[in-house]
């Protein structure tokens, strides 16, 4: 029997709104009644994932950026993966010469240098998980969610990184031309050591220390309370995903998953836009996989 659910977010529970569905507020809380623990592990921020969890009602631990800092229920910090300051100026010289807008996350927040570009970048991301949306809806969806976010924008990222207290823990880099863009920038980074790169939509990458992936997460999270990889379940969609889908005992693929995605999970559920995640959950459940 499972007795730990760790899902993503984007793709996978949120659905058309950004927002948890109330079918699936029900399943996560039935698995919970059942001394399930549910969790999320997500590429966001703290701060980007907790606001769509609130909402919901649902508090639980959390796997932020991709493995690289996760919090337990309380909000508590238990685990860190930074990348270095070096590594990280390579980085963002990488992405300027690809002409690929950036966003750095640290411990004290997340930072950009141009708003405009999020919200362009932001409504791309929108439009390609939730196709059935206009671009222009995608515009105001985008901008009406980050400004819920806390964002600082600066001038020059390369002078904040230095500063002693600012530790890097994940750079997202968008594109507008999607892999055709991304794909030499990824290649030339993934020649630096002690990094892994992924992504969640087409037209981003996400940058991380090797050890922060969210199946190394996963398995820490579950190492500490003592629960083996077979009573461990996961849901994602995207590539960012598959580390814990490979992992886990219990792995289910979202309906709206990359196909590539889909190969590494055991079980396929239904889209996000079709409650997939309580749909998975209520599934293992009954069957009791």
């Amino acid at each position: 029997m499972i007795k730990l659910i760790a899902s993503d977010m984007d793709g996978t529970l949120l659905d058309s709104k950004m927002g948890i569905s109330k079918d699936n507020a029900t399943a996560i809380r039935e698995a919970e009644r059942l001394g399930i623990e549910f969790m999320v592990a997500t590429g966001r921020a703290y701060t980007e994932a907790k606001p769509a969890l609130d909402d919901a009602g649902i508090e639980c631990a959390m796997i932020t950026l991709n493995g690289a800092k996760v919090f337990d229920k309380a909000g508590n910090s238990l685990f860190t993966a930074g990348i270095d300051k070096k590594t990280t100026t390579e980085i963002l010289d990488i992405l300027d010469t690809h002409d690929v807008y950036f966003e750095v996350s640290t411990n004290k927040g997340i930072y950009s240098e141009r708003q405009e570009k999020r919200i362009e970048n932001f409504a791309a991301h929108i439009a390609t998980t939730m196709p059935h949306l206009t671009y222009k809806v995608a515009i105001a969806m985008a901008a009406a969610h980050l400004s819920l976010l806390d964002i600082t924008y600066i001038e020059d990222m390369r002078t904040l990184i230095q500063q002693p207290d600012i530790e890097v823990l994940k750079i997202i880099g968008f594109s507008m031309d999607g892999p055709k863009v991304l794909a030499p920038a990824s290649t030339e980074i993934r020649q630096l050591n002690d990094l892994v790169v992924t992504s969640s939509a087409q037209n981003n990458i996400e940058v991380n220390h090797k050890n922060a992936q969210k199946g190394i997460a996963v398995a820490h999270v579950a190492k500490e309370r003592g629960i083996s990889e077979e009573e461990v379940m996961t849901i994602g969609d995207n590539f960012n995903d598959v580390s814990m889908l490979q992992w886990a005992g219990v792995s289910f693929a979202m309906g709206n998953a990359e196909l590539e995605v889909k190969d590494h999970a055991k079980y396929i559920t239904s889209t996000n836009l079709e409650n997939g995640v309580g749909e998975a959950i209520l599934r293992a459940i009954r069957e009791d996989l």
